[in-house]
């Protein structure tokens, strides 16, 4: 179900294809290097017609050589081209040099990255550092990124923003905020998580006529869940349907004063298409928590026993909203782990979770928000930051179940080592009862028969679209009863 222009890779995977592609085509690093300089031309002059004063900056690798290719190529169409170099072109090597050279060719001039930039400058090309920064970018380079974020023009970035890692998406010391990214040949996975997306701006994707056998026979790939993934995956319901087909939520949730928690965790469940769901909870509120929803049904638990009896007849388990840290906590989590339904975790179960031993169960999901992440992990929030793919791997692997890394980019992955990166969702829904209402959403796609994974991954991408439909009036003060309001849309789009 997923196309090459779903799959991600690492910047050591696309060099595998790279190498892949011109054994398979035939062709040299230089043809790879002018079809790329051709794209970027192609994507600038059709978003950008009549901006026709360039300034390309171009570095010491392959990227700088697509740059010396794409001013070459925009000169020819009547552009009026500048290049910036940070290398002396004559310390260039390979296809790279062959680019500076065609561009000296034709007449072009090179300057120093000292040099001042004219006030009619109406585009920017970032042909700079490219994929293989592994190092913080500093000294002349970051002045001169510093200077292009400051020009009052859009900015194209090639293959990836200069100052981006192309496998984590972290900012490394300093980076070009882009306003569109043409990636060739692989998706990098660095523009689809943490500070990628906003530094890749809009991504254009190019395979650069890379046939279609070399990503079959390329190194195993990641995928990006595009906005159309869950249309896929939620077909139209039968007519001959009743509300036993799709399962029954346990949501235990919901100390004394978090109410809220477990009210926004049950609708997520409801709204997404589970049958029946039951929000066992702290006695102090149970009986008020459905007067605004009365589709929940409401259980006061007091002990482990009580929580048995309500789990009769549940068909998958969601605990953590709003739970607290509390004996009453600790117990509850307890009869949770030890039973051997489908089960979600969130929020305080996570942070009670970090301190014990790691449970021996299968067919869970995890749904850690950063900071959660960095208690299970023993580590601090910058650490899992720095590298959100690997530490939803590491979690994967230490609990053996299904772990989706809440933040830009949600991250999932699986104790398989399958992993996905979500493309829906926006800065709005970083705001209370958010996640609760995902720990709603994937359990409610498990107790409609979804196994974990594809629970978690389409749980990611419809919760991100009810976020999207409900920031079209504005990110700033959207609500989680907001998102949960869209999610009947996300779910029957």
């Amino acid at each position: 179900m997923f196309t090459i222009s779903d799959k991600l890779y690492t910047a050591e995977q696309v060099r595998q294809l790279d190498q892949l592609a011109m054994r398979a085509a035939g062709v040299d690093e230089y043809t790879l290097m002018c079809r790329a300089g051709a794209a970027v031309v192609e994507a600038a002059r059709a978003r950008w017609t009549s901006h026709n004063a360039w300034l390309v900056v171009c570095g010491s690798g392959n990227n700088g050589g697509d740059g010396y290719v794409a001013a070459r190529l925009a000169r020819a169409s009547g552009v009026e081209v500048t290049v910036m170099a940070v290398v002396d072109p004559a310390q260039l090597r390979g296809a790279a040099a062959r680019a500076a050279d065609e561009w000296r060719a034709c007449g072009g001039q090179v300057l120093p990255p000292e040099a001042p930039v004219a006030d009619d400058i109406s585009l920017v090309i970032d042909a700079l550092l490219g994929t293989g920064l592994n190092r913080p970018v500093s000294g002349s380079v970051a002045r001169l990124l510093e200077r292009l974020n400051a020009l009052p023009c859009p900015r194209i970035a090639v293959d990836i923003p200069s100052g981006i890692h192309a496998d984590t998406g972290a900012v490394m010391g300093s980076a070009l905020l882009a306003d569109q990214t043409v990636t060739f040949i692989g998706k990098k996975r660095g523009l689809y998580t943490a500070d990628g997306p906003q530094h890749a701006g809009r991504v254009v994707f190019e395979r650069l006529n890379v046939p279609t056998e070399v990503y079959e026979t390329g190194p195993p790939a990641g995928h990006l869940l595009a906005r159309d993934f869950a249309a896929k995956l939620l077909p139209p319901r039968s007519r001959n349907s009743h509300k036993g087909v799709f399962g029954h939520v346990l949501v235990v949730a919901g100390q004394a004063g978090m109410s809220g928690a477990a009210r926004l965790a049950g609708e997520g469940a409801l709204r997404v298409g589970a049958g029946l769901v039951t929000v066992a909870t702290a006695a102090a509120h149970a009986s008020q928590l459905n007067i605004g929803r009365p589709e929940l049904m409401v259980q006061a638990v007091t002990s482990g026993e009580d929580l048995m009896q309500a789990a009769t007849g549940a068909t998958v388990l969601a605990v953590g909203p709003g739970l607290g840290t509390s004996d009453w906590a600790h117990e509850l989590l307890r009869v949770c782990l030890q039973d051997s339904r489908p089960l979600v975790v969130d929020a305080d179960g996570l942070n009670l979770l970090a301190g014990q031993a790691v449970p021996q169960r299968v067919n869970w999901v995890l749904t850690p928000h950063p900071g959660e992440a960095a208690r299970l992990l023993d580590c601090d929030t910058a650490s899992v930051q720095a590298d959100r793919l690997a530490a939803a791997q590491a979690l994967a692997e230490r609990f053996q179940a299904v772990v989706l890394l809440k933040g830009s980019g949600s991250v999932l992955a699986a104790p398989t080592g399958s992993w996905s990166i979500c493309a829906s969702g926006n800065p709005g829904m970083a705001t209370a009862g958010c996640g609760d209402v995902l720990t709603g959403v994937v359990a409610g796609l498990m107790a409609q028969g979804f196994q974990s994974w594809q629970a978690a991954c389409v749980g990611a991408v419809v919760h991100g679209l009810a976020g999207d439909k409900a920031a079209e009036q504005g990110e700033r003060g959207l609500l989680a009863s907001d998102v949960a309001r869209e999610l009947r849309g996300a779910v029957n789009g």
